[in-house]
């Protein structure tokens, strides 16, 4: 027996017994917001109008007991047990993006940082990997299995760049800061996710990126910088913060767009004199209007929560924060 899953732009598919929402979704060629796959990032948060579900795995770490109560529900971590009715749509500029796993060639890995390397990868020319600006891929080296944002828009010559921060203990951190080298042969799998710029939105778009957040930020704005016209159309502005000065390591002024980039220091450094703290209370400060502001945040899962919480308080829609939280390996 399998149960309709209805949507709410008239989208309609089905799922069998025990397959998450997700997976059924995606099997039928109809992609719902989603990131880590695990339950564990809270961006398939789903509101269920009408029917019954079952749990597949944990909702807890990304789904507060008021949440649940409310109604929400991750789409990733539940399985229908009857019809239902989601207040959520699906995301047809994704549709006809095949994920598939292809190997891939190190072109490059070039040191940014003490802790952060730059990895530019090439796919076989009959193989190329077709993605939006914005999603992941998963590295599949040494046994290991990773995910890293893409840091570029796609390239005429298929190339494919990573940003990548080493973590005391992790394994393909060993990987790539000790014995990887040019020519190396690994493969990749995707793409993934729905973090990219939806097609009309407002005036003001705000980035807020951590870390290596910044890589799928690049990306948007590289595809932003490809289409003047639309560029011309927004106030760009980007909130990135780090814990060490030196790991502020890409700049978008190469890019031409007209983009105010701030830079804040969460770590100490007895030589930092400009900005410290969050980045959504950065933003807050600079004045957010939210009936004409959206919002892409990537990096910490902690910042994308209080980001989120925040900004919503203040008025800014939930269907105009769109975010990617980088959440630990498990």
């Amino acid at each position: 027996m399998s149960f309709k899953i209805a949507l709410a732009n008239n989208r309609a598919l089905r799922s069998l017994p025990g397959q998450s929402i997700l997976d059924a979704a995606r099997q039928q060629g109809v992609v719902l917001a989603y990131s880590c796959r695990t339950g564990r990032c809270g961006i398939c948060k789903a509101p269920l109008l009408a029917g019954d579900t079952a749990l597949l795995r944990s909702e807890a770490e990304s789904l507060t007991p008021d949440e649940a109560a409310g109604g929400l529900i991750l789409t990733c971590c539940r399985t229908p047990t009857s019809d239902i009715v989601l207040d959520i749509e699906s995301l047809d500029r994704l549709a006809g993006f095949e994920t598939k796993t292809v190997p891939a060639r190190i072109v490059s890995i070039e040191r940014l940082a003490r802790d952060i390397a730059r990895v530019v990868l090439k796919t076989p020319p009959a193989s190329p990997m077709r993605f939006l600006p914005g999603q992941y891929v998963d590295v599949i080296a040494e046994g290991v299995r990773r995910s890293y944002s893409l840091a570029n828009a796609p390239r005429g010559d298929g190339l494919l760049e990573l940003l990548i921060k080493r973590y005391k203990g992790g394994t393909l951190s060993e990987y790539w800061f000790e014995r990887a080298k040019a020519n190396d042969l690994l493969r990749i799998e995707g793409p993934f996710g729905t973090f990219f710029l939806r097609e009309e939105g407002p005036t003001n778009i705000v980035f807020l990126a951590t870390g290596t957040g910044i890589a799928p930020v690049k990306a948007l704005l590289e595809e932003l910088a490809a289409n003047p016209e639309r560029a011309a159309l927004h106030r760009l502005t980007v909130f990135w913060g780090n814990r060490e000065a030196e790991s502020f390591c890409w700049d978008p002024v190469g890019l031409g767009l007209d983009v105010g980039v701030h830079h804040l220091l969460s770590g100490a450094d007895a030589y930092w004199n400009a900005a410290r703290g969050y980045v959504h209370d950065a933003a807050i400060r600079q004045g957010i209007d939210p009936d004409d502001t959206v919002v892409y945040a990537c990096g910490s899962n902690a910042m994308i929560t209080s980001a989120r919480e925040t900004l919503l308080a203040l008025g800014l829609p939930a269907n105009r924060f769109f975010s990617d939280a980088f959440v630990s390996s498990n």
